[in-house]
């Protein structure tokens, strides 16, 4: 190889001094060029990801969303496989307190920079009251009630407590931090809206004030207006929600959740723990899972106006008594079907993926209030 390199040099040298190249018949045979040698081997391009996900599913999946009257979207991303299935997945529909799950990503995120801690002490009074489901207001007693970043975060995902989330929001430093940590961590196409306060008090076509968070001072005071207000109010949440989220954003967000790739190894296992132990939509994606998974997740529900609701949703992590997990998200940002039909949407999706249909469960009492 190197005296072929040589005689290289050495004939290009001669051909510069303007010896002519042509060769003479007596010359003889020309010989062959050298042949090129590659110290270093080229890689072989590495193909695109495949989706390879089961088409019965995505057929499945489809033909639901398709058939279901009004706006739903579903994303369904197994966990350890990389495949997704989605069908109206893209479009940014109303999360509700689906969003709390940011809130806490955000909490925990900040534990784990050592910004703050799940036992720091956190103090409550009626000037941190929201609005709808508040379980936490019967114990703010005499004007003050003291607690933990650790409880009031099980209660806002547990219990959908909104009093309790919104305590968590203003102790990590607004909806700004929020919006931080999800483009931070590059979750995609989610909003986050200015917190249940504002965001329910102009879906109904209201300017908050904090006398509406005692009591039903809200509903009294939403019920009392122009019914012309609450439609149009209500309608311009849907066209453009300020906590829309994709369902399919939602679900990738819950598959590196899963994976570890957005909090620390402890911070993850408490929010899954925390995520297992919810009260709330249990005519839902629980009530289709098959026996033996496990469901981790969180529901949203939104404002209704005559039949119409915006809102209506449950996301989570579905795990198979194999180990087998993925991420679902199942929402409707739109429909005047009654509860028992978007329950049992909910209900199909999770069947599907899980593979068992069970008995629905349609009793309107089986869901948990919230906003």
């Amino acid at each position: 190889m190197i005296g072929r390199l040589i005689a290289g040099v050495a004939l290009l040298s001669l051909s510069s001094c303007g010896v002519d190249e042509r060769p003479s018949h007596a010359a003889g045979p020309v010989a062959p060029a050298p042949a090129y040698v590659v110290a270093i081997p080229v890689p072989k391009p590495t193909p695109l990801p495949v989706n390879r996900a089961p088409r019965a599913l995505e057929a499945s999946i489809s033909q639901l969303v398709r058939e279901f009257p009004g706006i739903a979207g579903v994303a369904v991303r197994a966990v350890d496989e990389g495949w997704t299935v989605e069908a109206g997945g893209r479009r940014p529909l109303p999360q509700q307190s689906v969003s709390k799950l940011w809130v806490a990503m955000t909490v925990l995120d900040q534990r784990d920079a050592g910004r703050l801690r799940l036992d720091d002490a956190v103090t409550l009074t009626p000037s941190d009251l929201t609005v709808f489901h508040q379980p936490i207001a019967y114990l703010v007693k005499n004007g003050v009630w003291n607690t933990t970043v650790g409880d009031l975060l099980h209660r806002a995902l547990t219990q959908s407590d909104n009093t309790a989330n919104d305590r968590l929001l203003t102790l990590v430093g607004g909806p700004s931090a929020v919006r931080a940590f999800i483009e931070r961590k590059q979750l995609g196409d989610i909003r986050f809206g200015p917190g249940e306060r504002m965001l329910q008090a102009k879906t109904a076509g209201l300017t908050w004030d904090q006398s509406m968070s005692v009591g039903n001072t809200f509903s009294i005071m939403r019920a009392r207006l122009d019914p012309a207000v609450r439609q149009a109010a209500l309608q311009a949440y849907i066209d453009n929600p300020p906590d829309g989220a994709a369902p399919l954003a939602i679900a990738d967000a819950l598959a590196r959740l899963a994976r570890g790739e957005l909090l620390s190894e402890t911070s993850t296992r408490l929010l899954i723990s925390t995520m297992e132990s919810s009260r709330t939509g249990r005519a839902r994606l629980r009530a289709g899972a098959a026996p033996g998974w496990t469901l981790a997740h969180k529901t949203g529900t939104g404002q209704e106006l005559g039949r119409r609701n915006a809102g209506f949703n449950d996301v989570g992590l579905l795990t198979s008594p194999e180990g087998r997990r993925y991420a679902v998200a199942v929402m409707i940002g739109d429909t005047q079907r009654p509860m028992r039909d978007r329950q049992q949407l909910i209900q199909a999706v999770a069947a599907t993926v899980t593979g068992y249909r069970g008995p629905a469960i349609a009793s309107r009492e089986a869901d948990e209030p919230e906003s």
